[in-house]
């Protein structure tokens, strides 16, 4: 066993011997699929702390023909598979951390030093078909394949670090990727190689040197999307285990979608949540809310309005395909949404091509990040949303209408109201304190249409669902009266007890008083 060259399995054996473990051992069954084909090249694109280097130490466990991992899959999802015992501990791994290389080299020379790191124990286990070679590592490997047919597995951590981390060094990227190229494009001695990191390959300036690898990001996962983090399924049993509440662990943590999975939530908070106890920012607290701030601020056109839109629970339209998959090449604000997306901030629907803000916990980091200068006005409407929703709460209409007057002033030099879909971007941001208590819905479906806004407060809290309706150039009234003939309430299908109607009408002729409001009680 080596560092880099067939590692123990000790990485996995800490992982299922932790508190809390979730099987994702299925994606062992997917990669065996893949291996000597023309899909073994795969590359795994996800934020920070959703579980990469896990499965990475999960795979090399599995594949590493220096271990005897069968015990400690047992019981796990792979042990029914077909193919478990065909690949079980049949591979050479080569396990590459391209941080810890970064860290420990000098800029100049860290494909430099990860070939002498790695020779050293090549030289060890095939000393006798190397001696008196001086060669680089690529060649060493088809040397050795040559004289015995071994193939190998590579997992590689952290692929894109020098792309990050680097980001002005133009020369040094080439020649990184020029390194992965060559050790790894139609090679004999590749079985499969498997690489995480958190942006994209495809796209570094007209460089196209990993174009074999077949890219699974968040913004396609294709076959690999309940391993991106943990399902529904998968959270409601962990709640059910820890005495937490599922529907709260959805408001917080949930919100990642994708095209067959609908619901994603991040493993890291879930995780301390359930061994803590408490529903808290644990993925945002690694990382200062700076580096949020600095890709909002960007001065491109429709940015700021999109932030608000989403700020207000709404979904903006985003051109993914225009990235260059870096963090410095930006054309667009559809550039710096899709990053977003990459890092986590953002979730994206892919088949609606929109982004939004998953959860709780990214809300609460954006707030983080405009409370730092250059969104005052947006902050006035978030300070100001608690008295609003006690106004909505006491049934003060008059007053409702008048804060709502506020708030679109606030923000009218960033968001403009042209129909009722801007307007409800608009009231959702001036109930942005709501979502302490509420899940909030927008278009919920009640089989006699959508209604425009619902607040479903969250158990325990004691508070009114609140069913909102919005008119534009209308009444209130008729608001009120569409809640009532369509029967929205009825979609309220699990909760009991008192609702708030509330019709909000926005009149751009009446400038004045622009907003008027009715709020009315039932019980359900």
């Amino acid at each position: 066993m080596g560092i880099y060259l067939n590692p123990d399995n000790n990485g996995f054996w800490k992982a299922v011997r932790s508190e809390i473990y979730v099987d994702k051992t299925g994606l062992i069954q997917y990669t065996n699929k893949c291996i000597n084909t023309e899909q073994q090249n795969i590359c795994v694109s996800r934020p920070r702390r959703f579980g990469k280097s896990m499965a990475l130490k999960m795979l090399a466990a599995y594949y590493s023909c220096a271990c005897d991992s069968r015990d400690l899959f047992h019981g796990f999802q792979i042990e029914k598979d077909a193919s478990f015992q065909q690949y079980l501990n049949q591979y050479n791994v080569i396990y590459l951390n391209m941080q810890q290389f970064l860290i420990e080299a000098s800029d100049a020379k860290v494909t430099e030093y990860l070939e002498q790191e790695v020779m050293e124990e090549l030289n060890e286990a095939y000393g006798e078909l190397l001696k008196g070679r001086s060669i680089g590592l690529a060649a060493a490997m088809r040397k050795i394949y040559a004289k015995t047919k071994t193939q190998f597995v590579f997992l590689i951590d952290e692929w894109d670090c020098v792309m990050r981390e680097r980001q002005e060094s133009e020369e040094l990227q080439k020649q990184y990727l020029d390194f992965l190229r060559n050790l790894l494009k139609d090679q004999p001695y590749v079985a499969l190689a498997y690489m995480t990191g958190i942006l994209p390959v495809k796209k570094y300036g007209e460089h196209s040197a990993l174009n074999m690898f077949w890219e699974y990001s968040m913004t396609d996962q294709k076959a690999l999307e309940e391993y991106t983090g943990f399902t529904e399924n998968e959270v409601k049993g962990l709640c059910e285990q820890f005495g937490m509440d599922f529907l709260e662990a959805g408001s917080w943590y949930d919100g990642y979608v994708f095209k067959r999975f609908w619901h994603i939530y991040n493993p890291k908070s879930v995780v301390e949540a359930m061994l803590c106890q408490d529903f808290s920012n644990y993925w945002t607290s690694t990382e200062v809310y700076d580096a949020l701030k600095i890709y909002i601020d960007m001065d491109f056109d429709g940015l700021r309005s999109d932030i608000v839109h989403m700020l207000g629970g709404g979904r903006v339209k985003v051109n993914t395909h225009s990235f260059r998959n870096d963090m410095r090449s930006f054309g667009s604000k559809d550039d710096v949404l899709t990053l977003l997306i990459h890092l986590g901030y953002l979730a994206y629907d892919a088949k609606e091509k929109r982004a939004f803000i998953p959860n709780k916990e990214i809300m609460e980091e954006f707030e983080n990040a405009i409370s730092a200068g250059g969104w005052s006005e947006v902050m006035r409407v978030l300070k100001a949303s608690d008295k609003l929703l006690d106004d909505t709460l006491g049934g003060d209409a008059e007053s409702v209408a008048e804060a709502l007057d506020r708030a679109h002033t606030e923000v009218s030099s960033i968001l403009t109201y042209n129909d009722e879909n801007s307007l409800s971007c608009a009231i959702g941001l001036a109930y942005y304190s709501a979502r302490k208590d509420y899940k909030l819905i927008r278009e919920l479906p009640t089989g006699k249409g959508f209604a425009d806004i619902v607040f479903l407060p969250l158990p325990h809290t004691n508070k009114p669902a609140l069913v909102i309706e919005l008119k534009y150039a209308n009444t209130a009234r008729s608001a009120i009266q569409q809640i009532k003939e369509r029967q929205y309430t009825q979609a309220l299908e699990n909760f009991n007890g008192e609702i708030l109607l509330v019709g909000i009408n926005y009149n751009k002729g009446n400038k004045d008083k622009p907003h008027s409001c009715i709020i009315e009680k039932v019980q359900k």
